[in-house]
């Protein structure tokens, strides 16, 4: 199966970019630009909102949540989500610094709903670096690169 992969350095500490991948509110800081619902810890759910939808464009189960790795399995959304895991891998890097390897697996197969989301993937971790690291966030609707209309 495909996976789409990404690796990001980030000039701010793990526990820092820990904080914003592992919490609703910082989700919303660098992903969607707005609230989530439900709850990110082990055994919970958490849906993610774009634009003015009235359900959650995703539904994501919290698998794993350590200082090192945060795991989810996409529990509702597109079709072609369904199943996948998305994994964030903290590692500390030198003068302070994060390496995050970032995975979404599991698709069934590659195709150009898959690379517009690896793309837009890349400038959601792009607007998840750059927050962590100055505060200057860029979730969506700023950081959608390919559209879906």
């Amino acid at each position: 199966m495909p996976d789409i992969l990404h690796r990001i350095s980030i000039d701010a500490p793990p526990q820092r970019v820990h904080d914003l991948i592992a919490g609703v509110d910082g989700i919303a800081r660098w992903w969607t630009g707005r609230p989530l619902t439900g709850e990110h810890a082990v055994g919970s759910s958490f849906g993610v909102y774009f634009g003015d939808a009235e359900r959650p464009a995703a539904v994501m189960r919290v698998l794993t949540d350590t200082p090192d790795q945060v795991v989810w399995r996409v529990t509702d959304g597109p079709d072609t989500w369904i199943d996948t895991r998305i994994t964030f891998t903290l590692r500390p890097s030198g003068h302070g610094g994060t390496t995050l390897l970032f995975t979404h697996a599991g698709w069934q197969q590659a195709g150009e709903f898959m690379s517009g989301c690896s793309t837009n993937w890349g400038s959601y971790l792009t607007s998840l670096k750059t927050g962590a690291e100055s505060g200057a966030f860029a979730a969506y609707p700023v950081g959608e690169i390919s559209r879906w209309d």
